[in-house]
């Protein structure tokens, strides 16, 4: 069995849900027990939490300066932000878009420090977090430029279904341009690699969606199927991956024939992630495979509606906080990998035949 390791979580929006649940997780007796939690925000944000939930008997936290003063049994508090921040619950705010930044750019300073072994973040708001720091549509972007991942892919995982996209946060009338052969057969590349190194599957196999309706129908409702998706479906397979589509998406799902499958390549945001929200949005983990570093995060937004009410649920947070856990421990038993975790990408290049091409820094 490997260590404990050290997981840092990122604040997220402070006027969103993501301290509420944080802090409810973890004054459950015993959990953490498994990994030891850094949070990445401030005693102001953590002691308003506590009591605007009636918090008052816990959770225990306990304040670092560096991740090696970090105590087992105790959710470990690294200052950053601003001393004194406005929070205002469930209402978005330029300054809880910075305080969100300033967590999650101290938490990757420490990853790439390797002070932490993995990283969980909580839900940002794509709008008030926006700006010339952060030009990108949410974390996955942002963590694939800054770690130098030019081939990822988001993935939603639960226990019996995962989820992958090819295009991620546009709007719907630019997918369609986004496609071409090498940017699908990049997202199967990266889905069977991660399926081998962090979920310990040997042989995996990938079903690729469609993009129009009934496929295409034969090239009646469009030509994606034939020009584009299907050649790189072919193309995967003369790799020796085990790759099949493209699917019509709502006889796959109606079906239930992801069953029969590893993971699912969605073409598109909504695609994908509407039959995934309905069958596991409360255990569902949004999870950025092809990164150098383990990153989870819940599968759900900043809920600001719920935000300090104490009554979003645990389940989808908890459950990125394991599958954290338990994707480092796959990949040290798999890859042996060295004690900072950016070291897996030189592992993966050394240990796998079907590797993930460089490409030109973006």
């Amino acid at each position: 069995m490997s260590q404990k390791i050290k997981i840092g979580i990122t604040a997220g929006d402070v006027n969103g849900v993501g301290l509420d649940i944080i802090l409810r997780i973890f004054k459950e007796e015993g959990y953490g027990s498994q990994f030891i939690p850094v949070l990445y925000a401030n005693a102001q944000v953590i002691k308003f939490y506590k009591n605007e939930l009636g918090l008052n008997d816990g959770p225990d936290y306990h304040i670092i300066q560096n991740t090696s003063e970090c105590v087992e049994g105790k959710l470990n508090l690294k200052i950053c932000g601003n001393d004194e921040v406005n929070i205002t619950p469930g209402e978005a705010s330029i300054e809880g878009g910075k305080f969100a930044l300033a967590s999650l750019k101290a938490a990757l300073a420490d990853i790439k420090d390797g002070q932490i072994q993995a990283l969980c973040t909580a839900p940002i708001d794509k709008q008030s977090i926006k700006s010339e720091e952060f030009p990108f549509n949410g974390h996955t972007g942002f963590l694939a430029s800054e770690l130098e991942a030019p081939q990822y892919a988001m993935m939603l995982v639960s226990d019996n279904l995962r989820v992958a996209l090819v295009t991620e946060h546009v709007p719907l009338k630019e997918v369609s341009p986004m496609l071409s052969q090498e940017l699908i057969l990049d997202k199967i590349r990266v889905i069977h690699e991660s399926l081998k190194v962090d979920f310990g599957i040997i042989k995996p196999k990938i079903a690729v969606l469609g993009l129009n309706p009934h496929s295409g129908d034969g090239g009646v409702i469009g030509r994606e199927e034939i020009e584009i998706i299907k050649p790189a479906v072919e193309k995967a397979q003369a790799e020796k991956m085990i790759v099949w589509g493209p699917y019509s998406a709502d006889g796959f799902f109606g079906n239930h024939q992801f069953n029969q499958f590893d993971a699912v390549l969605a073409m598109y945001h909504d695609q994908g992630l509407i039959p995934f929200k309905y069958m596991a949005f409360e255990d569902g983990v949004n999870y950025t495979a092809g990164l150098p570093i383990v990153r989870t995060s819940p599968d759900h937004g900043t809920a600001y509606a719920l935000a300090g009410k104490g009554t979003a649920h645990l389940s989808s947070f908890t459950a990125a906080l394991n599958l954290a856990n338990q994707i480092h421990n796959q990949r040290v038993e798999n890859l042996e990998m060295a004690k900072n975790p950016l070291d897996f990408t030189r592992y993966r290049k050394e240990k796998f035949s079907i590797g993930i091409p460089n490409m030109p820094k973006r």
